[in-house]
């Protein structure tokens, strides 16, 4: 028989086993979580291998289709509507009158409702009556004035209603009878027109891809009864240089298989084809007034001749098409490269990725009469330009943009210069634009002006085009509605983007002037009052720097209580007006070249409030004025903070295009005004 072991032994013994069985789970636990690890990291391995691999899959299939839109681009072409001057015309579309609310008389008291109410006596009783009939003849009385002011709130609706829509009428009536007057002209076949009327065929339409180019210069030949124009081709480029995309996994990157040469250079061929015959079916099919017997087209593209190495115009295509040739052909079957060269008898370049020429049969020029051309060498002077022309050339803008557009008549416009439309989906519609040719800054009377036609016409966007710029309170007042505004720079900057020339000012220069310092001598009432009003009953000074970035361009540009304007006067602290409590009165064309930032600041003042800081400054805003005192619009401001006594409320910074932008500010200090100042570079004793 065995005798059990002492108690200290086997809690000894107990011990041992516990502590292999924690050592025998802690290894278990480490190999479960090595072997987690690495199943870890080879799922993670393989996801991120099938993600590159799907990415450059994805890429392979983007390439593949822009392969394939190319290819196609005949066939989607000929699918597209065609053009007709009736896409121009406009429907009277005039929107019910709605009075909203006025529409419902105000409701009468009802007498049964007053009821006198207690009363145990004779007396009592005849009170209560009386207490009745008092409450109902007030709010007869006071019903009938609600009644009698309504009727005169709904005739007033009224009257205004029909003036807007008969205004609203009397636009598309003179719209449409400009669109019929047009016309009328390609139908007698005057060379200007039938110009305009097929340049306007080719820019709106949708068949051409996002990217390609829409130059042209054409000319009409009445007598022949032929339509001669350059058109401009796209480039090599436009042919994927890469077949498909690899991944790598080894080095973990991405390699791009190079299309062959010869099928690069037979797809661009072939995208060349197709956009002759294009262009011929687009002008053929937009001939509703059978005005065309044949068409002289010539493709080029706009790049280096590569024997001068100088910018040119070089051709890769021509051809003369009768219609009786070109009707009779099957475009949604034909190989497009053998149907112009052969069917056609046009030329195309056999190397146009060399850009080995072809000669025009006839160009434009050779026709005698006036060449409508939107490209070439010369640089036209907008500020010299003819308004009408100006007005033409903005209409050529918005064409080439993929819209259509016209310009309106001369008198009695409404506030239009050019009427356009814009076909996208969605964010598309009517646009009415006006063109300022100026040389100081457009007003924003021009800006409000717009924004009420824009109102009145039931238009989705205004547009205002200038050679010149725009203020901040233009810019203040058209942020948030829908208007745009196009300065002159960017307007240069389209222009020449789409196809068409222009510059501002001597030396063929595409950029705008620059704003130069005018001080005294800008004309008095080029300024705006910016007054600033806040809640709180702490006494601040509202200062003004005139910087360079963050640097205030010399002690003299720092406008407070001591310095009370800048040397030049273009900025100058004013006495403020009901409702504001500061006042800074600036000429922001009149500051100096290298200025890029007016900044506004506000600190407590020491004297008057020594313990105050700015957790009272709430309910902030900077006023924008005219000379006038008109307020142009609001710019919000950030509160103060406790602890801070001095706060940037904001800056206005110069644009490239020399307009002025206002940027909120909210950065405050603990030491303040001195604080302020120090960082933007004033030392202060």
């Amino acid at each position: 028989m065995s005798r059990r072991s002492a108690g200290f032994v086997g809690a000894w013994a107990e011990i041992q086993r516990q502590q292999q069985r924690q050592a025998e789970a802690e290894a278990r636990r480490r190999r479960e979580e090595a072997r987690q690890a690495r199943d870890y990291q080879r799922l993670a391995a393989q996801s991120h291998r099938e993600f590159r691999q799907a990415e450059a899959r994805r890429r392979t299939e983007e390439l593949d289709a822009q392969v394939a839109a190319l290819q196609g681009l005949l066939v989607a072409g000929c699918r597209a509507p065609a053009f007709r001057a009736s896409s121009l015309m406009r429907a009277e579309e005039i929107p019910p009158f709605d009075p909203g609310r006025l529409a419902w008389p105000v409701r009468m008291p009802d007498p049964s409702q007053y009821q006198a109410q207690g009363g145990w006596t004779a007396n009592r009783r005849a009170q209560a009556q009386a207490e009745a009939r008092a409450r109902f003849e007030r709010d007869w009385h006071a019903a009938q004035a609600s009644e009698a002011q309504r009727q005169q709130q709904l005739a007033a609706l009224q009257r205004d209603y029909e003036q807007r829509t008969e205004a609203q009428r009397a636009e598309v009536r003179r719209h449409n009878a400009g669109v019929m007057r047009a016309t009328e002209g390609v139908r007698r076949g005057e060379p200007d027109s039938v110009v305009e009327y097929f340049s306007a065929a080719l820019y709106a339409s949708t068949a051409w891809p996002e990217g390609f180019p829409r130059q042209v210069a054409a000319a009409y030949d009445a007598a022949g009864r032929q339509l001669v124009l350059d058109w401009e081709l796209p480039g090599y480029g436009v042919v994927p240089e890469a077949k498909s995309v690899k991944y790598l996994y080894g080095q973990d990157q991405f390699k791009d298989t190079a299309r062959p040469v010869t099928q690069r250079r037979a797809l661009y061929r072939g995208v060349l084809a197709q956009s002759m015959l294009l262009v011929l079916h687009q002008l053929f099919t937009a001939d509703e007034y059978g005005i065309l017997d044949s068409v002289a087209l010539n493709g080029f593209v706009d790049a280096h001749d590569p024997a001068t190495g100088r910018r040119t115009c070089v051709f890769l295509a021509t051809v003369m098409a009768p219609r009786a040739d070109f009707t009779d052909l099957q475009l949604e079957q034909v190989d497009p490269v053998s149907c112009l060269t052969d069917a056609l008898r046009g030329q195309l370049a056999t190397r146009p990725d060399q850009l080995t020429s072809v000669r025009p049969s006839r160009q434009p020029q050779d026709v005698g009469s006036p060449v409508a051309a939107h490209g070439g060498d010369h640089e036209p002077d907008l500020y010299d330009m003819d308004p009408i022309a100006f007005e033409s050339l903005v209409a050529d803008l918005f064409r080439a943009m993929g819209m259509q557009a016209v310009t309106t008549q001369r008198s009695n416009d409404g506030g239009v210069d050019v009427d356009a439309m814009d076909p996208t989906p969605i964010r598309g519609g009517k646009i009415v634009v006006q063109v300022k040719r100026y040389r100081n800054t457009v007003p924003p009377t021009a800006v409000r002006d717009l924004y009420g036609t824009v109102q009145d016409v039931g238009a989705n966007k205004g547009v205002l085009v200038t050679t010149s710029g725009f203020g901040p309170g233009s810019h203040t007042f058209a942020r948030g509605k829908p208007l745009e505004l196009i300065s002159g720079g960017e307007l240069i900057d389209l222009l020449h983007r789409h196809g068409l020339r222009g510059r501002l000012g001597e030396g063929g220069q595409s950029t705008p002037a620059q704003p130069t310092p005018t001080g005294p001598a800008t004309r008095p009432d080029d300024y705006n009052v910016l007054g600033m009003t806040w809640s709180g009953n702490v006494a601040l000074d509202v200062c003004a720097l005139v910087c360079r970035g963050n640097r205030v361009l010399s002690e003299d540009h720092f406008v407070f209580f001591n310095n009370p304007q800048t040397p030049d006067g273009s900025v100058r602290a004013v006495p403020a007006a009901a409702p504001d409590k500061a006042a800074m009165r600036v000429s922001f064309d009149a500051l100096p070249g290298e200025a890029d930032r007016f900044v506004l600041v506000a600190a407590v003042d020491p004297e008057v409030n020594p313990q105050a800081d700015l957790s009272g400054f709430t309910d902030a805003r900077i006023r924008l004025l005219d000379p006038a005192m008109t307020e142009l619009g609001r710019l919000e401001v950030s509160d103060g903070r406790g602890r801070e006594t001095a706060l940037v409320l904001g800056s206005f910074r110069r644009r490239p295009n020399g307009d002025w932008d206002f940027v909120l500010g909210g950065k405050g200090y603990t030491g303040g005004l001195e604080q302020l100042v120090r960082e933007y570079g004033i030392e202060v004793e």
